[in-house]
């Protein structure tokens, strides 16, 4: 696997894509998210899977399990447990011979490990794909993946991986935006492959992990009794447009600084069939503008903000018609089950039930006092 960037249909003419989106996770990996991975790939057996953006908590890469006392320190340090943290989400997929991708968010290199140190450490596992773009103009992460019939080598589809935040280590500041040099190497990329296909631009899929500011179309302002609403506080009562959208709105987008026109440049071309993110941690749904769809995907983590709607998304394609896909949405409740045992892993393992979680230990410890005082004045 590691010589090679392409994947293929099966014999059947069927191809199943699972994105993993948030995954946001370090050393000291939360069971409940790795029960549900581990369940997804089991139940839905894909053919590739694709970490789409703030696979690692890099900015709290070093924190202790409880608490935020610092486990290392400096570079060298630093590295291990950056190796630790990924082996946690890709030992899996090695383990099960699943090819998998990825591609970086704004979470991932805000620690002293760079980006393209941190490829060489998902490069070293059998069943990465190896992001083998080696145009020095554009990230690490900026690469495409061309899918082939289970005979034949042209691509009858294609996969876009792009990077789309980067940390400034010395002025201290996350950058969320495409660069203008990604566009300029998408458009070059996509020309060659319409070329080699006879003229005809490849149908494909974007993966970007920061959601393009075009997304926004798919969002209205409304009231507070309408159907879907939600209150995003800052930009007030909004709700996904009926007529553009499906699917479960619970935060505002936050979109791109600048996408550098690669929406534009994807409408013209044309190739382009969904653009897909994550970064919104509680939003999930599915819109089209513009002839292309936006798939919007909520996280996988539970050390972050989060709801019940943390989960995977799935992508099915035909080798008939590869552009007519189909995708759909396993929550963690579907992959791991509503009983009392996954119930209360959720509870323990969900950074939103903190205060919940410190109320129930409190209470336990309190009732253990009593119960201790009580025996000893019983003895007395």
């Amino acid at each position: 696997m590691k010589n090679s960037n392409e994947i293929r249909f099966r014999p059947s003419g069927r191809l199943v894509i699972m994105q993993v989106s948030d995954a946001q996770d370090m050393k000291y990996i939360r069971k409940a998210m790795a029960k549900m991975l581990d369940n997804a790939y089991d139940m839905i057996k894909p053919d590739l899977v694709l970490f789409t953006g703030d696979n690692i908590l890099g900015n709290h890469l070093l924190d202790a399990r409880f608490g935020s006392r610092q486990i290392a320190g400096g570079k060298a340090a630093t590295m291990r447990v950056m190796r630790e943290s990924i082996d946690n989400i890709c030992a899996p997929l090695e383990k099960r011979k699943i090819p998998f991708a990825m591609i970086y968010g704004n979470h991932d290199d805000r620690n002293l490990v760079l980006k393209d140190e941190q490829a060489d450490i998902y490069r070293s596992y059998s069943m990465c794909l190896p992001m083998n773009n080696r145009n020095g103009s554009v990230d690490c992460d900026t690469y495409n993946i061309p899918v082939l019939p289970a005979e034949g080598d042209s691509p009858v589809f294609n996969l876009w991986m792009l990077d789309s935040a980067w940390y400034d280590k010395k002025a201290d500041k996350c950058f969320e935006a495409i660069k203008p040099e990604t566009v300029a190497w998408y458009k070059k990329t996509a020309a060659k492959l319409a070329e080699e296909n006879g003229g005809t631009p490849v149908p494909s899929l974007m993966f970007a992990h920061i959601p393009l500011p075009a997304i926004l179309n798919l969002v209205e302002q409304c009231g507070a009794n309408d159907i879907g609403a939600v209150n995003t506080h800052e930009r007030g009562w909004c709700r996904l447009r009926p007529d553009l959208a499906r699917g479960t709105l619970k935060e505002y987008p936050s979109v791109l600084a600048d996408d550098a026109g690669l929406f534009d440049a994807a409408v013209q071309f044309g190739d382009v069939k969904g653009i897909v993110s994550g970064h919104d941690h509680m939003n999930c749904f599915e819109g089209k503008y513009k002839g292309i769809e936006f798939v919007q995907t909520s996280c996988a983590s539970f050390r972050c903000y989060g709801d019940d709607s943390r989960g995977v998304r799935v992508f099915e394609f035909d080798a008939r018609d590869p552009a007519d896909y189909t995708t759909y949405f396993f929550n963690y409740a579907d992959l791991c089950g509503r009983g009392a045992a996954a119930k209360l892993r959720y509870f323990w393992d969900a950074d939103e039930k903190e205060k919940q979680k410190a109320a129930v230990l409190a209470g336990t410890a309190a009732a253990a006092a009593a119960g201790i005082a009580g025996s000893f004045f019983k003895k007395k």
